[in-house]
């Protein structure tokens, strides 16, 4: 049995030393092998095809059962003798998600990263850009994490996923793959990098709220949006925003079904990006917004009390969040997904 394995095994090699290389041939590759095992039953041949990104080229294991039982893998490689399991292994970007200014962000640490950062708005590959800056903008922090930062950081982590006992926490780890060690490793670099965030509260809050004052406004406005553009072209020309509210009503109760009125009172940063800047009573559009065709207007304007920590506090997230954009778009950023 031995003897006619090693007979097998020699075909085997010679096989994958004659399958053709090019990525268009893979399938011509899958059936030479298909027939091959048909010759040779029992070792449930399998073939297996490495197709790297951007190449033109692929590789192949092949995966055949032992007569005294498991799989035996075999790599051919015909032109520099190096397997392609063992080429990608050593790659120098093999185990590294992104480079931020020449600073390597792991694949482990790029999950603990989206573990930390949870559910935003955002993609995934700015999170995970934004944790390499933070990395960087920690490294030379030498001033040990006090109890009550670490606390807040578990905290916070603990809220954001509703873990309110201990019992739910300890599940969420096992879930996670994640030790106790780990998570407490994990939950002191989360406590640097918030401090990060915190250079950003008193002054540099106080001067962001001043250079971008309508952001934090509470503000009262009306608009309309689409899929009729012309029918809110006719909106957009009324000549004042009462005018505006009664021609969007009248065409909203038309009938159509293709309009939506919207009105609210909310933080001007929160309000359509064409209704930011507008001058309180004026009607604008049509412009193009995320709904559409937009025609809308401010309807009155409540200037934000610079001493109210609500307000500090969403003006320091601001400026964090400024500073931070603005550090991405400067840095050299090179993808290594594998």
């Amino acid at each position: 049995m031995t003897h006619r394995f090693g007979a097998e095994l020699a075909s085997a090699v010679q096989l994958l030393r004659s399958l053709p290389r090019s990525a268009e041939k893979a399938e011509d590759a899958r059936e030479q092998v298909a027939t091959w095992s048909a010759d040779h039953p029992g070792l449930d041949a399998e073939l297996v095809v490495d197709e790297p990104p951007g190449s033109l080229l692929v590789g192949y294991d092949l995966l055949l059962t032992h007569p005294e039982g498991g799989t035996v893998a075999i790599s051919a490689q015909t032109e520099d003798g190096v397997p392609w399991l063992v080429d990608r292994a050593t790659h120098w970007a093999a185990g590294q998600v992104v480079s931020v200014d020449g600073k390597d962000l792991s694949v482990q640490a790029a999950l603990y990263a989206l573990r930390a950062l949870g559910v935003r708005d955002r993609t995934v590959h700015e999170q995970l850009v934004d944790y390499r800056i933070l990395l960087s903008e920690i490294a030379e922090d030498r001033t040990p994490v006090t109890d009550t930062e670490l606390q807040e950081a578990v905290d916070d982590f603990r809220r954001r996923r509703g873990l309110f006992t201990r019992e739910r926490t300890l599940d969420w780890l096992a879930e996670v793959g994640l030790t106790e060690d780990a998570f407490a490793g994990h939950m002191e670099t989360t406590a640097r990098m918030n401090r990060v965030r915190r250079r950003f509260a008193g002054a540099p809050a106080r001067a962001y709220l001043q250079s971008h004052i309508r952001d934090f406004c509470l503000t009262r406005a009306a608009w309309v949006t689409g899929r009729d553009g012309a029918v809110i072209g006719e909106i957009a020309r009324a000549d004042s925003a009462a005018e505006l509210l009664r021609r969007a009503e009248h065409s909203v109760h038309g009938g159509t079904g293709r309009l939506r009125l919207t009105m609210a009172t909310a933080l001007g940063s929160e309000l359509p990006a064409p209704l930011r800047t507008a001058a309180t009573g004026r009607v604008i559009g049509p412009v193009e917004s995320e709904g559409g065709p937009l025609a809308g207007a401010v309807l009155r304007r409540f200037p934000p009390d610079p001493d109210d920590p609500a307000v500090l506090a969403a003006a320091a997230e601001a400026a964090y969040t400024t500073w931070l954009a603005g550090r991405r778009r400067a840095a050299d950023i090179r993808w290594h997904w594998l």
